[in-house]
């Protein structure tokens, strides 16, 4: 990351400390239930479909929160939803671990999803605002790292807790540890420290205003970076999640091959990000390298549903194709961030976020009944093929759209990062 002193101010990297440590939480926490689902089978008496719904509303309630986390983060201040959703997500995971009855599961994950709904707009909203554009796509970079830790973290120390103490004490551990971290996030609070937008609404004329939640809704840029995220969340779920029983059972792999696949694909994604905050630093070209990466990772994931090959080739190919998806992700950040107007960065950010959760609620099902039906080769297929159609909502974002003017503070916030005009 090139994190040279220099280069790089003491306000900066704490930022993106603290930043990280927040969304590395939620990671942590959104793949601490799945792998306790036999324990909690056998304990609750419940059927996997019953606790694939637990799921289902946490990421209902995730995707409807971030619209509004959004407009709260611009209205209330990004710092201050980021602690409180952290803190709410870790007290309820932990309260699934008390809870006495299925029946109490689905409202707890309700609340969980409403704590995890905060982190994408208030997170990105303290990057642009405290981080220096020339170095934002390899702080976005950064951002996502952590989450990528997260969620190789979770799943071990769930596991490992659950297999020696019970899925109960395992929930309690973790949702106790974000709790932990909340906590000591407040102390740290002045690297998050971001003043509300609307508190430059006033002052004298000649500034801009940030648009309504409805203009932003309203906007072509913001429903195609909506659609892009629904479509690599559709391409996420097919490499990560589904590829494993995909692989055994169309592609003669075993199943620790198949685990290799999703490791695989996981650590080419993570590597990819990694380049891809600096190459994002260095071109303002950034729509080219969003489109180039989706359409190269679409052509290698066909490859790899159609190729007759010996089944560690195309496990190759899948993680080529996570290289490629993790190379464009700092250069989609910077793009959405450009696309947002003054004043709406929260709101832009939450809405378009919120597809990666829509996304994430709606495609399993449809990978679910392909496998059912034993087509697994559609389950790569449809992962490519989301990328490739997501090349075109990348084109989409690629210009900043006009604000609506209102008064200009007389001294504008030193923390402010303005995106640059296009």
């Amino acid at each position: 990351m090139e994190l040279r002193a220099a280069e790089w101010p003491a306000s900066e990297t704490s930022t993106i400390g603290a930043v990280g440590i927040a969304h590395f939480s939620s990671h942590f926490l959104q793949l601490a239930v799945a792998p306790l689902f036999i324990l909690m089978r056998d304990d609750l008496g419940v059927s996997f479909t019953e606790l694939g719904l637990v799921l289902s509303v946490f990421y209902l309630f995730s995707g409807v929160g971030q619209v509004v986390a959004g407009i709260l983060v611009d209205r209330f201040g990004a710092d201050r939803l980021l602690l409180c959703g952290m803190i709410l997500q870790g007290t309820a995971t932990a309260a699934m671990g008390l809870a006495p009855r299925y029946e109490a599961l689905l409202p707890l994950a309700a609340l969980a999803g409403l704590g995890n709904s905060v982190y994408h707009p208030a997170d990105l909203s303290i990057l642009s605002h405290r981080v220096a554009h020339v170095r934002l796509g390899r702080a976005f970079a950064a951002h996502v790292i952590a989450g990528n830790l997260g969620f190789a973290a979770s799943p071990l120390a769930s596991a490992a807790l659950g297999t020696t103490y019970g899925w109960r004490t395992a929930l309690l551990a973790m949702g106790g540890l974000v709790v932990v971290f909340g906590l000591g996030l407040i102390a740290w609070r002045s690297a998050l420290k971001v003043e509300p937008q609307a508190h430059h609404a006033g002052g004298q004329a000649g500034a801009l205003r940030a648009p309504s939640f409805l203009q932003v809704l309203a906007m072509p840029v913001v429903l195609m970076a909506f659609l892009y995220f629904v479509l690599t969340a559709v391409s996420l779920s097919a490499f990560q999640s589904f590829s494993i029983p995909a692989l055994q059972q169309g592609y003669g792999a075993s199943l620790a091959l198949a685990t290799l696949a999703a490791a695989l694909y996981q650590l080419g994604n993570a590597a990819g990000v990694a380049a891809g905050g600096v190459v994002a630093d260095r071109t303002s070209a950034h729509h080219v390298i969003a489109m180039g990466g989706l359409a190269v990772g679409a052509v290698f994931g066909l490859i790899a549903a159609w190729l007759t090959a010996a089944p560690a080739v195309t496990v190759a190919l899948i993680a080529v194709a996570g290289v490629c998806l993790g190379l464009t992700t700092p250069s989609r950040d910077v793009l959405v961030r450009s696309a947002a107007p003054a004043g709406a960065t929260g709101k832009v950010f939450g809405v378009v976020y919120s597809g990666y959760d829509i996304g994430a609620l709606v495609a399993p099902i449809f990978f679910g009944l392909a496998l059912d039906h034993h087509r697994p080769s559609l389950v790569l297929t449809v992962g490519a093929l989301a990328l490739a159609v997501a090349v075109l909502t990348a084109f989409a974002v690629r210009r900043r759209p006009d604000a609506v003017p209102l008064p200009r503070p007389a001294e504008p916030d030193p923390l402010t990062i303005e995106a640059p005009e296009r």
